[in-house]
């Protein structure tokens, strides 16, 4: 018997990924996904492969996951996936003591973060041919083409160094 199949909450043509328990503040971690908002699929990746941060490599994990899960799970085709969304939150945060003057206390806080990336399959349009307009010279402009460039630009004379003699003359 068991429970139905949920309802998929992506579309038809959406993969997605989760990365939990990163440690690492969700700011700094915003700062990795930004980045790589809105790009394609493989030049996300060359983002983070190159990228200095140090929680890029796991950020890179967990588009590559979403990657296989769009080819694997969903049929979609490589070439075409975008990073839609890429979306971070907050997780659990660790709790420390460290020891102060005066027998007093302090707090430190080591949080933790999640980034969900959804790829999304999206076809490039090819670029439509724009048709030249046709006049009486059959689609070639009725100008001539030494009318259409620009003039050379003319250069200021080079300032010419006193010899010695003329310097002793004006002296």
């Amino acid at each position: 018997m068991g429970k139905e199949a949920r309802a998929r909450v992506l579309a038809d043509n959406e993969a997605k990924a989760i990365g939990t328990n990163i440690r690492v503040s969700p700011r700094k971690l915003n700062l990795v996904a930004q980045a790589i908002r809105g790009k394609s699929a493989e030049a996300a990746l060359n983002e983070l492969t190159f990228s200095r941060k140090r929680i890029a490599g796991q950020v890179k994990k967990v588009l590559q996951s979403a990657i296989a899960n769009a080819e694997n799970n969903h049929d979609l085709d490589v070439d075409d996936l975008f990073v839609k969304d890429a979306s971070v939150g907050k997780n659990m945060v660790l709790k420390r003591f460290h020891a102060r003057a005066r027998g007093r206390g302090a707090r430190i806080e080591k949080p933790f973060a999640q980034v969900t990336i959804v790829v999304e399959e999206r076809r490039e349009k090819a670029p439509a041919k724009k048709a030249a307009p046709k006049g009486k010279s059959g689609g070639k402009s009725a100008a001539p083409k030494s009318e259409n460039r620009k003039p050379a630009a003319k250069k200021a004379p080079a300032k010419k160094s006193a010899s010695p003699e003329a310097a002793r003359e004006n002296a």
